[in-house]
């Protein structure tokens, strides 16, 4: 395994969080608790492994860039396709960072045994983190399938 390889795993990674998500999604809409639990909770896991390969991989490549040299991978798109992808990368990202609480907190109240509330935030979570799951694989798809950097 090379550096570059790195961003197709976590895309993979992202993609196993988002069917897990679903699955857990039908689950709880056929009251499988017990599954739904398994699979919200793995997605949890893999998700954060995600996170871990995501911020390691950054971090290989700024080890590995000269000095003053950029980190982040050139999108090689143009006109309309790169407003929308940066409107994709834009509300990924703040959406991102807002998960890393939102989520640990709302398995914190099902762990906890508080349904009511974990159901009421997971109301507002789940879409969240939903969409932070799919727009990571998008996002994944545009810089290095799509529309890769000339550079």
């Amino acid at each position: 395994m090379t550096l570059n390889d790195i961003p197709a795993l976590n895309a993979a990674l992202n993609a196993l969080a988002t069917l897990l998500m679903t699955a857990g999604f039908v689950f709880i809409r056929s009251k499988n608790v017990n599954a739904h639990r398994a699979c919200m909770l793995s997605a949890g896991v893999v998700s954060a492994i995600f996170l871990v390969g995501y911020v390691g991989h950054k971090i290989l490549k700024g080890m590995a860039a000269g000095a003053g040299e950029a980190i982040h991978t050139q999108f090689g798109g143009e006109g309309a396709i790169r407003v929308v992808y940066l409107v994709i990368l834009l509300t990924h990202v703040v959406l991102a960072i807002s998960i890393a609480y939102l989520v640990p907190k709302t398995f914190a109240l099902a762990l906890t045994g508080q349904f009511e509330r974990h159901k009421r935030w997971a109301r507002v979570v789940f879409p969240i983190w939903y969409y932070v799951s799919i727009t990571g694989v998008l996002v994944y798809f545009f810089l290095y399938q799509w529309w890769p950097s000339a550079a």
